[in-house]
């Protein structure tokens, strides 16, 4: 099943790392454009290599004068990097904290079923992370993975490993991240042996993760003496336990903006032979009003707000071909109907439509139909970790941006190089 390593990673020198809270950044499909501005103005913050405002090229030239200059270490001796993420949510007393570790994993295609997939991507964003691991043999970020187990065999070395921690930094999110290192190798090999039987759900990182696949086929391909264990078979990841943890998911709201011949009287006759259709008096009571009912979704104009719910006999009307955990997903149910139905957005077309846009904040989406900035904005419910599961294990994929893992993971604490001379340990390597 799943093969991982552990890595020399690279890192920030000791003095600069003094201040780590200036390096972080954002993950580059979250990062807005005015986090980049004001990121971009730090010379040494990991924005510089995640979201480069050059092209791949200058970034690969800006990492090697980093590594030549000291600006990045690698790390002499190879571990697992313990990442721990503790957070609060809105109107809830607890501290939640979600425990993972960082590691390199083999980079399986999806046809293998070890990594498994539970959305579609979007292709633009896929050739740009490709363009950019390419030309800088280097992962500034480590994608999301989720595996099961119930005996949580890994928390208490994590547990011991946190009490010494590398790094410890509050983020923009407000979360409070917390780095260290496990170098023992009898602790790395028992990592190793656990996750030999998992099954990986790839939580976040589809673009990052698909590219990975690309530069591997494409050197593999040029490599005629190829064996499987260069470094560019190999990906960052971030892996955290299904269970025992503090996984949570927020959900993805959908805006149309600049939709030619947009007409909201149009778009409810639509909906109507499909859905219950409720004007709302105050649009901010959306979220609790769909809270935790199947297939309810809020609708966002200009000058009105409704709470929509699918009648239960038009699930005969979806001519989408595939089985029953992707079909009657509240998600699937919202880009047929309101997308697909409504709106005149075929399916094929929907991953790279331009009057799509995604966020995850109701409040955002609220502001931006006030300010005439989007036509219209369909507020969902979460997707919880069961429909991502039984999603995954049928083959099949959920619409793209379907779940926002929260917190997202940062860029910035660790770095991993997939160059032959830097992704090997020196001398005898036990892990190999």
């Amino acid at each position: 099943m799943a093969e991982i390593l552990p890595l020399r990673a690279w890192r920030y020198n000791p003095l600069l790392a003094q201040e780590i809270e200036l390096l972080i950044a954002p993950l580059f499909d979250v990062v807005s454009e005015k986090q980049r501005q004001v990121l971009y103005q730090h010379p040494f913050n990991s924005i510089h290599l995640s979201v480069p405002r050059g092209s791949a090229i200058d970034a690969a030239h800006l990492l090697e004068v980093w590594k030549k200059e000291g600006v990045l270490v690698q790390d002499s001796l190879p571990g697992i990097y313990v990442y721990y993420q503790y957070f609060r949510l809105p109107g809830n007393p607890k501290e939640f904290c979600r425990k993972g570790f960082i590691c390199h994993i083999r980079t399986y295609d999806w046809e293998e079923k070890v990594i498994l997939r539970h959305e579609n991507t979007i292709p633009g964003a896929v050739n740009d992370r490709t363009e950019l691991l390419d030309a800088t043999e280097f992962h500034s970020s480590a994608t999301h993975g989720m595996y099961e187990d119930t005996a949580c065999e890994l928390e208490s070395f994590m547990d011991e490993a946190i009490q010494s921690p590398v790094y410890e930094t509050e983020d923009y999110q407000g979360v409070r991240d917390v780095l260290a290192v496990i170098h023992d190798a009898s602790a790395i090999r028992k990592f190793i042996q656990v996750l030999q039987k998992k099954t990986i759900i790839l939580a976040d990182g589809h673009h990052r993760y698909e590219a990975s696949i690309a530069v591997k086929k494409k050197r593999a391909a040029a490599n005629t003496i190829h064996t499987g264990k260069e470094g560019y078979n190999y990906h960052l990841m971030y892996l955290t336990n299904m269970h025992g943890n503090d996984l949570c998911i927020l959900p993805t709201h959908r805006l149309v903006r600049n939709f030619p011949g947009f007409d909201e009287k149009v778009i409810l006759e639509r909906l109507e032979p499909y859905f219950t259709i409720r004007q709302l008096e105050e649009a901010d009571t959306i979220p609790e009003i769909i809270a935790g009912k199947r297939w309810a979704f809020g609708l966002l104009f200009r000058d009105n707000a409704y709470k929509i719910r699918l009648k239960p006999e038009a699930l005969r009307e979806m001519k989408w071909p595939f089985p029953p955990e992707v079909l009657h997903l509240d998600l699937t149910v919202m880009h047929y109907f309101v997308l697909e139905k409504a709106l005149g957005i075929p399916g094929r077309e929907q991953r790279t439509t331009p009057y799509i846009g995604y966020d995850r904040s109701f409040s955002d989406c609220l502001q931006k139909i006030i300010k005439s900035e989007a036509q219209m904005a369909v507020i969902t419910n979460e997707v919880t970790i069961e429909q991502i599961k039984q999603v995954c294990y049928s083959g099949y994929t959920m619409p793209q941006k379907s779940t926002y893992f929260y917190p997202k993971t940062i860029s910035g604490f660790v770095f991993s190089s997939i160059r032959e001379d830097e992704f090997r340990t020196p001398g005898f390597d036990p892990f190999h």
